[in-house]
């Protein structure tokens, strides 16, 4: 049984699949594979009542297997779809008032941090935690060298969590582990092939497991 108080653990930004019956499963599968943090649902291209829809659909599955469930961007699909938190990918004001209205009720935290600047704007307003990189950022094998400077930064100096966007291939979390970050965010990593999902949530476990570095208490 892996040990996941004192390393990086694993984020899942839930995949653009479609199908709601198919990303459930995949999700499902994906979650079967090893110890999960939260799953990120973005809203993609899907208007509001889809968007209703596939997270009435996946919340329950991924609240099921311990994780929590975070909506992206849309505070009233959080809300009736019963969400653990909120990630807000826009500015600081827009997280400012998410915090101010949702918390502690609610998780919330943000993205949107692309220079020091921005994260610590961000930080000011004391977020669950602070997010590097873009939930469909995953456009590379590796995490964006830019995200990994910005999440070594911030982890040597400020105690908010963050969660950074890894990249294609699965061995980019232990890029992302080595910076100090609580938190590495796959997707396509992990579902470009959603039946290799489990075993790929496995792996990385199993890589952060023997390879991450270990905080201190």
């Amino acid at each position: 049984m892996s040990n996941t108080d004192n390393r990086c653990r694993l984020v899942l930004i839930a995949p653009d699949l479609p199908d709601i019956a198919e990303c459930a499963k995949a999700l499902a599968d994906a979650l079967k594979g090893g110890d999960v943090a939260s799953v990120i649902v973005p809203q993609y291209s899907l208007n509001e009542t889809d968007f209703q829809r596939r997270a009435e659909a996946l919340l329950p599955v991924i609240q099921q297997a311990g994780a929590a469930a975070l909506i992206e961007g849309d505070t009233r699909v959080a809300g009736r779809a019963k969400a653990d938190g909120l990630h807000i990918a826009a500015g600081a004001d827009v997280l400012g008032e998410a915090i101010e209205r949702h918390t502690p009720k609610m998780i919330v935290g943000g993205g949107n941090a692309t220079d020091r600047h921005h994260a610590l704007a961000i930080g000011e307003l004391r977020p669950d935690y602070v997010f590097f990189g873009r939930t469909d950022g995953d456009i590379k094998p590796e995490a964006h060298p830019k995200n990994l400077a910005l999440a070594e930064w911030w982890a040597s100096m400020i105690e908010i969590p963050c969660i950074v966007m890894g990249g294609t291939d699965p061995q980019s979390a232990l890029a992302v582990a080595e910076t100090g970050a609580e938190f590495v965010a796959l997707r396509l990593a992990v579902f470009a092939e959603p039946g290799q999902a489990p075993s790929v949530v496995a792996a990385v476990n199993a890589l952060l497991d023997e390879k991450a570095p270990r905080f201190e208490d």
